[in-house]
């Protein structure tokens, strides 16, 4: 009788990490052409909003007895 055989785990994937590099003007040709648009501005009109409903209220004060 022979014992079963164990399915061996896959090998680990490697992680290859690849140096990219980009054209300063191009980037900030991109840069300038998304600010311009409105999905950025309403992106930052929503992230504004956000805060406002997470800001802080000022708990009223106690009035103090004469």
């Amino acid at each position: 009788m022979s014992a079963p055989a164990e399915p061996t785990p896959p090998p680990p994937p490697s992680l290859a990490i690849a140096e990219v590099r980009y054209s300063l003007p191009q980037m900030l040709e991109e840069l300038k052409a998304e600010r311009a648009a409105s999905s950025f501005a309403m992106e930052k009109l929503d992230q504004t909003e956000i805060g406002k409903l997470f800001k802080n209220k000022a708990a009223p004060r106690a009035k103090f007895k004469k």
